[in-house]
């Protein structure tokens, strides 16, 4: 067709191409197919079946209802179209497909689906039938139901109705069947089937065997197994209750059955199908209950009644009677009523049990009964202290709780336990008591025959009044103390150790304790009843220690520095030089002090006292001072002959010897006069130099003093032979 338009397409040469392009397509389009037949087998699909079309890869199937299309692409025929709706007419159409395009849809053809499958409900009512349900389906116009064995053997029943139930009847007990279903329409084309399968349910069991266990009170419930059974459940049940147990064997247990209560028994079979009916009921009748309202008397002290009330399905009693010792007596009676004999310090247990032919009845209540306790007869004080008495004994027969009392007269102190021990606290110290200890039980009571003795407890702390130091450093403790008979103790205790004094009075004394020292003093009382509490501590300081050595440096004429070692317990030091002349006096917490104003050439005392921290003060005496002899003054330089020098000086007050120094860039000349000159002569000296002369006092140890001041003179070479000494200034001393 598009050929039969070619001058149009030369009127544009791109469109001209493209129309060119879609001719050799139309000429390759794979043929128009034709629809043999559709047809239906699911509700759901349409099966369309047509002539091979040469060239095409696939078909296009389409199927139309109305306004709803649903295309399904397959590779040849036969194709399936599927997901359409049951009992509907479709409109089928088939198109061929090549990698050249699509042919035309070929001429419809029309099929309907068949019919959808009914949803089966099924049930048995009994263990010989199968109930089948369905719901309507639409346009059916009846149904064929068939059921067989699930296994294939067996006949198969098939019944068409046009009812939506059905029931299968004379069928076998506990059987698996399966069950099949459709519907058909109008024109009898059968749709869709449902299966399902069922089992009926199981007959009841039969040869049902009943065991009773007493001590349990539980029963052991058999049967024969039925056909098609899953699980059994065996059923007990009285006038007031009703037990049961359940199992997939052929036997199960019923626990807690009731004492003296007679039951019937029943067992039912179970599958998915229901439960069978019951077999016939058994009967079973339980052990008696335990007697109850058991009384316990003793009449007279020595003898136990023991009586209790009549019970249901009982034919005789039992009563146990055992001790804590593990001695155990009974009685076997028809009547209500036991009697036994008994012992004090004793606890007894009473059980009391009923038989029948069932067996013994369960464990009722376990009573028990308490003779008077003992009297314990081993008190032990185990500790005793000034206010508090510890004591311990044996455990005795039938004793639930201890009553210790302390008696003092009129004063009383108690402790109760249930341990053999007591702790009697707030006594008064120093004091005597009665001291019993009573047995008790909550039933019989106090055990009021029991023994005292005599405990005395520990003397009371003394108080001490005073600490005091006499003159010689000896320190006198004194306390106060009311204790009979006691021996006393003092006690000094610091870093350096422990000092002890002793004294049955009430002081004592304590000696050599070390100086600078802390002690903390405390007393106790010991007598035979044992040692009273320390009592409160009191404080004491020993005086500082003085330095043990001290040395006195002259810095210059008139300052002299003063060190010493550390005291022991010192803080501060006073350090005082007293002459004639007047005192130099320096406090310092550092171990050395500078003195100045002093005067040279006088002997000085030297003291010390160290301080602690408290103020306590230790005067420290030492060897006396004499400050360095007085520096010279006017010193003189004069020539003597072409090498010679004499160098002259104004003694200072106090005698003293000097020492003559001269120093120069040509050497160091000394001399060192005769005793009691005031000069000094050196020969030999170079002329033509500056010298710095010195002239220092020596001290008595041959230590040159070299704070003295120095002077600056030139020698020089012209002139006479006596030449000229220049004075050039003065330099300080270095």
């Amino acid at each position: 067709m598009m050929a039969g338009r070619p001058k149009k397409c030369l009127s544009l040469i791109g469109f001209s191409l493209l129309c060119l392009k879609m001719v050799a397509s139309a000429k390759t389009a794979p043929e128009i197919p034709t629809i043999d037949q559709a047809y239906s087998k699911i509700s759901n699909s349409i099966t369309v079946e047509w002539a091979t079309v040469p060239g095409a890869t696939s078909y296009l199937l389409t199927a139309k209802d109305g306004d709803t299309i649903i295309e399904t692409i397959v590779a040849n025929s036969p194709g399936t179209v599927t997901g359409l709706k049951a009992a509907t007419l479709y409109q089928i159409t088939v198109r061929s497909i090549s990698a050249a395009g699509r042919s035309q849809a070929s001429p419809p053809k029309q099929a309907n689906t068949v019919l959808a499958a009914p949803i089966l409900e099924v049930s048995s009512p009994s263990s010989d039938s199968i109930l089948v349900r369905w719901e309507a389906v639409y346009m059916a116009t009846g149904f064929s139901v068939s059921i067989m064995r699930a296994n294939g053997l067996g006949r198969i029943w098939k019944e068409n109705t046009t009812n939506t139930t059905l029931t299968f009847t004379s069928l076998d007990a506990g059987t698996l069947y399966t069950i099949k279903a459709y519907a058909w329409n109008a024109n009898g084309t059968p749709g869709d089937d449902s299966t399902c399968n069922q089992r009926t349910s199981p007959r009841a069991p039969a040869d049902i065997q009943v065991s009773f266990d007493s001590g349990a009170l539980k029963a052991a419930v058999s049967w024969a197994p039925t056909e098609g059974a899953f699980n059994y459940t065996a059923t007990a049940w009285s006038d007031s209750s009703e037990l049961s147990c359940s199992t997939t064997s052929r036997a199960c247990a019923l626990s807690a059955l009731r004492c003296g209560t007679e039951y019937l028994i029943a067992v039912a079979a179970r599958n998915d199908a229901g439960s069978s009916t019951s077999a016939p009921a058994l009967t079973l009748a339980t052990v008696a209950c335990a007697p109850g309202r058991v009384t316990i008397q003793e009449d007279p002290p020595g003898h136990l009644s023991v009586s209790w009330s009549n019970v249901d399905l009982g034919d005789y009693y039992v009563a146990f009677v055992k001790s804590d010792d593990g001695l155990e007596v009974h009685c076997n009676t028809s009547l209500t009523q036991c009697n036994f004999l008994s012992e004090c310090g004793f606890t007894y247990f009473i059980s009391v049990f009923a038989y029948n032919k069932a067996g013994q009845s369960p464990l009722g209540d376990v009573f028990n009964y308490t003779t008077a306790p003992c009297c314990p007869s081993d008190i032990n004080p185990v500790l005793v202290s000034s206010d508090r008495v510890e004591i311990v004994w044996s455990p005795v027969r039938g004793a639930e709780l201890y009553e210790t009392k302390a008696v003092d007269g009129f004063n009383v102190v108690e402790c109760n336990d249930t341990a053999p021990a007591c702790t009697l606290s707030a006594l008064e110290c120093d004091t005597k008591y009665n001291i019993t200890v009573y047995s008790f039980s909550e039933v019989r009571g106090s055990n009021t025959s029991c023994a005292s003795r005599f405990v005395t407890t520990a003397p009371c702390s003394p108080e001490i009044k005073s600490v005091s130091k006499d003159a010689f450093s000896v320190i006198h403790v004194h306390w106060r103390s009311s204790n009979d008979g006691a021996t006393y103790t003092v006690t000094a205790r610091g870093e350096e150790g422990l000092y002890r004094c002793s004294s049955m009075g009430q002081s004592c004394t304590l000696g050599g304790l070390p100086c600078g020292s802390l002690f903390s003093v405390t007393a106790v009382a010991e007598t035979q009843a044992g040692q009273s509490l320390p009592s409160y501590s009191v404080p004491l300081e020993t005086v500082p220690c003085c330095p043990a050595t001290l040395t006195v440096t002259q810095v210059t004429q008139s300052v002299i520095n003063v060190s010493w070692t550390v005291g022991t317990g010192a803080l501060t030091y006073v350090t005082v030089l007293e002459a004639h002349t007047g005192q130099s006096k320096c406090h310092t917490h550092q171990n050395h002090c500078l003195l100045g104003c002093i005067t040279c050439g006088v002997n000085y005392t030297v003291a010390l006292k160290a301080i602690s921290a408290s103020g306590l003060t230790a005067d420290c005496a030492y060897q006396r001072y004499a400050s360095s002899a007085c520096c010279p003054l006017g010193v003189k330089l004069y020539r003597l002959g072409p090498n010679g020098i004499r160098i002259d000086w104004q003694a200072a007050r106090g005698s003293a010897n000097y020492s003559t120094d001269l120093y120069g860039s040509k050497g160091i000349f000394t001399c060192s006069p005769s005793a009691g000159l005031s000069f000094c002569d050196i020969t030999e000296i170079p002329c033509g130099d500056v010298y710095t002369v010195m002239v220092s006092p020596v001290a008595e140890t041959g230590l040159k003093l070299t704070f003295c001041p120095k002077k600056i003179y030139s020698v020089t070479c012209s002139g006479s032979t006596l030449g000229m000494v220049i004075y050039r200034g003065k330099r300080n001393a270095e």
